[in-house]
């Protein structure tokens, strides 16, 4: 949301090892469609499982548009734009998304902030049967106020349909913030609204999967005493679970961190990594579940020193958590670094690769997806101009 805060530093060295898993990953730079000035990257899987790359670019004029491309082997789509002209939220966390809901229908989401002296945030949705032509941009939320709401994310239900989670600050971000789900329609329609939690934390992003048994969301929750644990609630046989702690970080903190979870299934699989900084050591881990998140074992450290997060995760063909996160570089290159590994089920560790460094900013948000047999990442760059770089790992 508008009044994001960048993570508390701590001063943990950066010490890269290699443990575990003797499955090593190698990086290929792959061209894209996206032109120069663009960002916010973000990835998911067509129907047929092809991977579906979007992102927001800039244009001459100085606007903005939603825009994606489709990698069929290792041939892109020409790149195709949803909408234009209109207020995008441009913060890495506040991150646009487009997703296949079944029966050919694409449907996308993103955040628009329409005055700058305003705390004002709104989710928009919009969908199209052929891939060309989309709907009339229509806001998610039912509240049309000038308060936040955002950070979103979606999933398709299996039934043309789609859930939305997000969350609404009515009152403002010093008031109970709430956990949000709307099922949107295949025409780019919001069906219905329901809070899931009435108090989490305010400005983190939302994770929402599709499991064997139903939907599991991984959030940031708050409690009274200020702790901001990553929480789970899942919808199975009509209703949804009450919220359950992921694992007791025990993270107190009076601000809000801007980083949350990143969750993917495969069936009854599942695997949720997150960001922490509890205990002054700021880390990434991850957690693995077989029984549809129900209940995870402990987690497995991911990050190697100073983990900044914003972490991406998705999983490989034998139930692996493939993880991507940015992580604080030595003294020396006063860097950040864009850190790639793999970490099986039972918590074992591959080597980490390292996929690119640079600021913060500049590198945004850095993001996964798995398809077919193949692993793609995407970020940001100011090398030599603005623009979304993505590879290819490789085993």
């Amino acid at each position: 949301m508008k009044n994001v805060s960048s993570s508390l530093l701590f001063a943990l060295p950066l010490v890269i090892t290699v443990a575990g898993l003797a499955q090593t990953f190698t990086l290929d730079t792959t061209p894209n469609p996206s032109g120069s000035g663009s960002l916010q990257p973000n990835w998911s899987v067509t129907q047929d499982g092809s991977p579906l790359l979007s992102w927001i670019e800039a244009a001459k004029d100085g606007s903005y548009s939603l825009r994606y491309a489709v990698r069929h082997g290792s041939v892109w789509s020409e790149a195709r734009t949803v909408v234009a002209h209109r207020h995008f939220f441009r913060h890495p966390a506040e991150v646009p998304e487009i997703i296949a809901a079944g029966g050919g229908v694409l449907l996308a989401h993103w955040i628009e902030t329409p005055q700058t002296e305003s705390e004002a945030e709104y989710v928009y949705v919009s969908a199209s049967s052929d891939g060309v032509t989309w709907s009339a941009p229509v806001m998610a939320s039912k509240d049309h106020s000038a308060v936040q709401h955002g950070l979103a994310s979606m999933v398709a239900n299996g039934d043309g349909t789609a859930s939305l989670t997000w969350l609404q600050a009515l009152h403002g971000e010093d008031a109970p913030v709430s956990l949000m789900r709307t099922v949107v329609s295949a025409e780019g329609k919001a069906l219905k609204e329901e809070i899931l939690d009435s108090d989490v934390c305010a400005c983190c992003p939302t994770s929402v999967i599709k499991t064997a048994k139903g939907l599991l969301i991984a959030y940031r929750g708050l409690t009274d005493e200020g702790i901001r644990d990553i929480q789970v609630t899942r919808f199975e046989n009509g209703h949804w679970s009450s919220p359950k702690l992921l694992n007791p970080d025990k993270w107190k903190l009076n601000a809000c961190p801007t980083n949350a979870a990143s969750a993917a299934a495969n069936g009854d699989h599942v695997a949720i990594a997150w960001y922490t900084g509890a205990a002054n050591s700021p880390r990434v881990q991850v957690a693995f579940s077989a029984d549809s998140g129900a209940t995870f074992g402990k987690p497995a450290l991911v990050s190697t020193g100073h983990a900044y997060g914003y972490v991406s995760l998705s999983l490989d063909d034998d139930g692996s958590a493939l993880i991507s996160w940015l992580e604080k570089g030595t003294e020396a290159t006063a860097a950040t670094h864009v850190l790639f590994r793999r970490i099986a089920a039972n918590g074992a560790a591959g080597p980490v690769l390292s996929v690119d460094q640079g600021s913060r900013q500049s590198l945004g948000y850095p993001k996964i997806v798995h398809a077919g047999k193949e692993t793609l990442i995407a970020w940001g760059t100011r090398k030599p101009s603005a623009k979304i770089v993505t590879g290819l790992l490789k085993k």
